[in-house]
């Protein structure tokens, strides 16, 4: 074999990895310009989330300091540089603790609610979709509305229950280091205290994405398929959320952008995101064409032979 042949071989190899597929696919179908897209609209159907969400469910989260405190933590991690919490951000956390429901700002944030969040779902919706090769799915647009809005408050609801189960789940470890007479200052205790919030964080990131791939897109995905996206993006998004800030502070630190950074910051993150979430929807459509799997579950062909684009070598 000559050294070309040889060189043939190895890129067809290459070409032929699953990663590889996946990533040919996702530019292929405009997978970057579809995120941000998602990240543009984001930005603004957060803002009005937080906002309306203190609004009605502010009374709850200010009655517990340790739940208040957990939720302004969960969302500055969720999304750094949101909540001002003594190192700048956008939102100034007493400001927001102190929201009322019966305001015009209120009012004005429902509103702006309404429009963003359920033109955000349609949008991650027509997204994955086109990631997918589906057209619009064919329901009703009132029915289609009415279920977008019910998701965007599950996905809210979904906020303030995580930051809940964060608090409980301190206090459930508390109890296990006490009854198993563990000193909480010891290797064991700071091991487990510091697993907890991130396996939490990687099951609700996990139990979102299930939502968002096969609910909020209406692709009846089968399971096989659908782990192996879920599993990829809720790790990616897990490596994100733990670097955080310091994954941002480079990309805002240009004096030039320093009235801009916050904004900056948040749309890079958004980005970001969005391109982890489509990444792991274009992950599934590639599985699913590997297993000869349509949309419904069922099998085109009745083989379990895989897929492969002719002329590729072995792929992952």
């Amino acid at each position: 074999m000559t050294v070309k042949q040889r060189i043939a071989a190895v890129v067809a190899w290459v070409m032929g990895l699953k990663p590889v597929r996946v990533f040919l696919q996702y530019n292929a179908k405009g997978g970057p310009v579809l995120a941000a897209g998602l990240a543009f609209q984001a930005i603004f159907a957060v803002f009005a989330a937080v906002w309306v969400g203190f609004s009605i469910a502010g009374f709850a989260v200010t009655s517990s300091p340790r739940l208040s405190e957990a939720f302004l933590t969960l969302l500055a991690t969720n999304v750094p540089g949101l909540i001002d919490t003594g190192n700048g951000g956008a939102i100034d956390a007493d400001a927001l603790l102190g929201t009322g429901v019966l305001t015009w700002t209120g009012a004005i944030a429902a509103i702006g609610l309404l429009i963003t969040a359920v033109g955000w779902l349609a949008a991650g919706r027509d997204a994955v979709r086109l990631l997918f090769g589906l057209p619009t799915p064919p329901t009703n647009f009132l029915l289609l509305k009415l279920k977008d809005l019910a998701l965007a408050l599950a996905f809210g609801l979904a906020m303030f229950i995580s930051a809940a189960v964060s608090v409980l789940s301190t206090g459930a470890l508390n109890w296990v280091f006490d009854w198993a007479a563990i000193d909480k200052t010891s290797v064991v205790a700071t091991v487990a205290a510091n697993a907890v919030g991130p396996i939490i964080v990687l099951v609700l990131d996990a139990l979102v994405l299930v939502a968002f791939y096969r609910v909020v897109s209406s692709i009846r995905i089968p399971w096989h398929q659908l782990w192996q996206g879920v599993l990829i993006a809720a790790l990616a998004l897990g490596v994100l959320q733990s670097l955080g800030s310091s994954l941002l502070g480079g990309a805002t630190r240009n004096p030039l952008l320093a009235s801009f950074a916050v904004i900056i910051g948040l749309l890079i993150w958004f980005n970001l995101i969005s391109q982890i979430i489509l990444i792991g929807a274009t992950w599934i459509a590639v599985s699913a064409d590997d297993a000869d799997v349509d949309l419904s579950g069922r099998r085109r062909s009745g083989t379990s032979t895989p897929h492969r684009p002719s002329g590729v070598g072995t792929a992952l």
